[in-house]
């Protein structure tokens, strides 16, 4: 058995490695796209802007940003475009008008209307005095965003806004909103100076795969002319989120953020259109409302204030694969001397199954690391989201290592019975009840993301990384080392046909163009058929 203990390990080593080597190389293949997606040769027409980083928010009333940070802010982005569009006046953003005029920005100034209709004319008010006050730098001003779209005004009643503010000021007035809204309130059309339409491909009803996106701004956009001949149309917002969830084909990610942008911008410089960018910086605060991708639609990230994609710099999705790929080679090594060490306290000549169920947890748990790692970083908000995926990110770092061990040893999955049943039935070993709280882990998640996923989907972020890192080491164990004879435990039973009914529902709601939902649900079916395949053995009384 010579071969099976020593050479064959070793050149599964070297395989396992080699893969993890060329498939980070292969992740992390940059793009170098012909037009840079921010030059500041050639500035941007106008860029949303919003102040807030780190855990300031304006869902809290009593937040105030500060004019030095504001001024900061602003001083940064005159070099890249020459405008900022703003949404309201409160939380200090009415001091942006009088800081934009001392680094030379003009301002698209937005009035933030809502049902409260008392804080509208506080709105308003401010507002009016801010165009007067500041003419040469208010170029236009927006009132209301989307606020038809959130249900929160009749179109009689914005319409009727909108010529109350034209009447008190000079500069141009619009309304700004998601296009479809625009074609079902004519009334609105006959207020405005000109029509602000937003248009965000990854959010359409039917979502626009990145390589479509700017073709798709385009088409929406001659079709807007052409149903109002009569005036300009801006377009209010346009952009791509580089971190979250697929919805369908759409994909968010550094590349396409890059890519959707650049192109768009090409575009508009050819067709001679106005468009404003969403948005200047990450806005981390909007994951409270619209889950990880909210967060990253900015061109700058929200802690260091550093350009995500500096000119003439090739882009990739893992900037740091280095350090990723290194990470999952050390993982795939320490599997693998997990199992050999194993060896080593109790000699005995394995299958070669079993050494090849390690190369497989060794390979797939080197390859997703640095995934899992990177979408723990991103997705993971407030205690409970650091919490949560953090638990997952170990059990998918634990499941290999200790399924190495098991492998090794002949030794099956412990049930949940043998973890939490009374305690004559419990398992002694320390191995296999560290094993089974991977496995309790394991599941309790994927339990809860597979019940997200069918009852308040939309903005649920796809665990497929970490949770294919838990999930595959107990599969091959629980395939290879489980009992021939014993009794289907009850609670194993109820979980999988639990994550079988939310991975078939989730696979029909989300549609087979999203690779990160099928992904999922495949991790979710094999989980379920693992624990379907549970045994507990009947101890006589």
């Amino acid at each position: 058995m010579e071969p099976i203990s020593l050479r064959t390990p070793l050149a599964l080593l070297l395989i396992s490695l080699g893969a993890v080597a060329a498939i980070w190389w292969w992740l992390a293949t940059p793009i170098i796209l012909a037009r840079a997606p921010i030059d500041p040769a050639a500035k941007l027409l106008c860029v949303s802007y919003a102040p807030f980083r780190d855990t300031q928010t304006p869902l809290l009333e009593t937040t105030h940003i500060a004019p030095e940070q504001i001024a900061r802010d602003l001083a940064q982005l005159a070099k890249i475009s020459d405008c900022v569009r703003t949404y309201s006046i409160e939380h200090g953003l009415d001091q942006v008008p009088a800081l934009a005029a001392k680094v030379g920005l003009k301002v698209i100034q937005g009035i933030w209307l809502g049902s409260n209709r008392l804080k509208n004319l506080e709105q308003i008010s401010t507002v009016v005095g801010l165009t007067k006050e500041y003419p040469g730098v208010i170029t236009s001003v927006v009132v209301g965003n989307e606020v038809l779209l959130r249900g929160e005004m009749t179109t009689a009643d914005l319409a009727a806004t909108i010529r109350s503010v034209k009447s008190q000021i000079s500069v141009p007035v619009t309304y700004a909103d998601v296009w479809e809204y625009w074609l079902h309130n004519r009334e609105v059309y006959e207020a405005v100076d000109f029509v602000t339409i937003h248009i965000l491909p990854y959010w359409e009803d039917f979502p626009i795969r990145a390589k479509y996106a700017a073709s798709h701004v385009d088409d929406i956009r001659k079709r807007i002319a052409v149903a109002f001949p009569g005036k300009e149309i801006l377009i209010g917002e346009t952009g791509w989120p580089s971190e979250g969830r697929m919805r369908e084909g759409a994909l968010p990610s550094r590349t396409n953020q890059a890519r959707v942008v650049s192109e768009i911008l090409g575009l508009a410089k050819r067709e001679n259109f106005r468009v404003n960018l969403i948005e200047a910086y990450d806005q981390p605060w909007k994951r409270q409302l619209e889950g990880t991708v909210g967060g990253y639609w900015g061109l700058f990230d929200s802690v260091h204030r550093a350009l995500k994609y500096p000119p003439n710099e090739p882009i990739s999705n893992f900037p740091f694969w280095k350090l990723q790929m290194g990470c999952g080679m050390a993982l795939s090594l320490a599997v693998f001397l997990a199992a050999w060490l194993t060896l080593r306290r109790r000699p005995w000549s394995p299958r070669l199954a079993a050494w090849i169920a390690v190369a497989i947890s060794a390979t797939t748990a080197g390859i997703l690391l640095g995934v899992a790692g990177n979408k723990l970083f991103y997705e993971s908000y407030g205690i409970g989201g650091w919490l949560r995926w953090g638990a997952l990110l170990a059990a998918g770092v634990a499941a290999p290592l200790l399924s190495a061990n098991a492998l090794m040893s002949g030794r099956a999955p412990p049930t949940f019975l043998e973890l939490l049943g009374p305690r004559e039935d419990r398992t002694r070993s320390v191995l296999a009840m560290l094993l089974g709280a991977v496995m309790v882990v394991t599941v309790l998640i994927a339990a809860e993301t597979a019940l997200g996923f069918v009852f308040d989907p939309r903005y649920k972020d796809f665990p497929f990384a970490a949770l294919t890192m838990a999930v595959l080491p107990l599969s091959v164990l629980m395939f290879l080392n489980r009992p021939p004879e014993g009794v289907r435990p009850i609670a194993e039973s109820v979980f999988a046909g639990l994550l079988a009914i939310a991975a078939l529902y989730t696979l029909f709601n989300e549609g087979l163009n999203n690779w990160q939902s099928l992904w999922t649900c495949a991790a979710y079916l094999v989980l379920g058929a693992t624990l379907w395949q549970a045994r507990g053995v009947q101890i006589p009384k």
